[in-house]
């Protein structure tokens, strides 16, 4: 491992897992899954924090870039503790109205911007009749 990536690890958490979450992870973790982005997710038991969800800790190790958009719906659920069974434990076919995962595109150059907004191409187009500016002073 080159001194760069060394470093990165120690002190970032955005380009990967840090040398203390891996050491935390590899003490106290349990593997639960994989999704189908690398993403590999655990839990653990330990004091209560807050009664609503328990004593256990559920957390995702990113595969690459930290980006929450990479989490797939099933496992966001897990997470958030909206349910007590991990998609690996499951069967779970997607309905065929969910898309596949797209990942976040803001501040690059295929970010959505639509008609009317500062960032996008073109001219705004006009307000419709409903529409009056304020003039100060009036």
């Amino acid at each position: 491992m080159a001194l760069k990536d060394t470093l990165l690890r120690i002190f970032t958490w955005w380009s990967g897992s840090t040398v203390s979450l891996n050491v935390s992870t590899k003490r106290h973790g349990r593997f639960v899954g994989e999704d189908e982005f690398g993403n590999r997710y655990y839990r653990a038991q330990g004091p209560l924090i807050d009664a609503s969800v328990g004593s256990e800790r559920r957390w995702v190790i990113y595969n690459g870039y930290a980006d929450a958009s990479k989490v797939p719906p099933g496992w966001r659920g897990w997470l958030c503790h909206a349910t007590d069974v991990p998609p690996s434990e499951e069967t779970y076919v997607p309905r065929e109205w969910q898309k596949p995962h797209e990942e976040n595109l803001t501040g690059t150059v295929a970010a959505y911007r639509p008609r009317g907004s500062q960032l996008s191409y073109g001219q705004r187009p006009a307000a419709t009749g409903d529409y009056v500016p304020w003039v100060p002073g009036e």
